[in-house]
C-alpha cells in the first residue's frame, strides 16, 4: 500500500469517526430536548395542580366566610325579635301586676275574691284540715273569709274542714314603689299534712 492508499483510508476513517461523533451528538441532543420538554410539563402540570388546590382553598374560605356572616346576620336578627318579645312581655307583665295590685285592694269585692280563692282551695285538697297563708294586710278580713268558705265547703261536700290562719309565715306584702323586694298581689296559700301538699291560690299564680 502506497502512501497515497493510506492517507486515503486515513480521511475515509476520519470521516467514518466525524459522522459518528455527529450521529451521537444528535441522540444526546434529541434526548436532552426529550427529557427537558417532559420535566416541563411536569413542572407546568404541577404548578396548575398548585393553583387549583390554592383556587380551591380560597373558594372553600370564601364560603365558609358568607356562611359564617349569614349566621351572624340570623343571629343578630333573632337576638334582635328576642330581644323586643322580652320587652313586650315585661310591658304586659307590668300591665298584669298594676291590675293585679288593683284587685288585691282591700276591698269587698276582694274579700269575696278570697273566699272564692280559698273554697276552691278546699275543695281542690279535700283534706280534713289545712293551714292557710294570705299577706299580713289581709289578718283583719281573713277570718270571715274563712268562716264563709268553710260553710260553702260543708254545704257543697257534706263534710267539715279545720282551716287555721298562719300568723307567723305570711305571704309577701302587696307590691308598691316602696318595695322593691318580692310581693304578692293577693290571695291565699293552702297547706296540708304538715305541708307535703300545697294549693298556690295567689293571683300571680292564678
Amino acid at each position: 500500500m502506497n502512501e497515497g492508499d493510506v492517507k486515503k483510508q486515513i480521511h475515509q476513517m476520519v470521516i467514518f469517526i466525524k459522522q459518528e461523533a455527529q450521529e451521537k451528538a444528535n441522540e444526546i441532543m434529541v434526548k436532552a430536548e426529550e427529557e427537558f420538554n417532559i420535566e416541563k410539563l411536569r413542572m407546568v402540570e404541577a404548578e396548575k395542580q398548585k393553583i387549583r388546590k390554592e383556587y380551591e382553598r380560597r373558594e372553600k374560605q370564601v364560603e365558609v366566610q358568607k356562611k359564617i356572616q349569614y349566621s351572624m346576620e340570623v343571629n343578630a336578627s333573632r337576638l334582635k325579635a328576642l330581644k323586643a318579645r322580652d320587652e313586650s312581655l315585661q310591658e304586659m307583665l307590668e300591665e298584669v301586676k298594676k291590675i293585679l295590685a288593683d284587685i288585691g285592694k282591700p276591698n269587698d269585692k276582694y274579700k269575696s275574691l278570697v273566699k272564692d280563692l280559698l273554697l276552691q282551695g278546699l275543695i281542690q285538697l279535700s283534706e280534713k284540715s289545712v293551714d292557710i297563708r294570705v299577706r299580713e294586710a289581709d289578718l283583719f278580713f281573713i277570718n270571715d273569709s274563712t268562716a264563709s268558705a268553710t260553710s260553702e265547703y260543708k254545704k257543697k261536700t257534706g263534710a267539715d274542714v279545720k282551716v287555721t290562719v298562719d300568723s307567723i309565715n305570711y305571704l309577701p306584702p302587696p307590691p308598691s314603689p316602696t318595695n322593691p323586694g318580692a310581693s304578692c298581689a293577693g290571695g291565699v296559700v293552702l297547706l296540708a299534712q304538715n305541708g307535703k301538699i300545697v294549693c298556690d291560690n295567689t293571683l300571680e299564680a292564678r
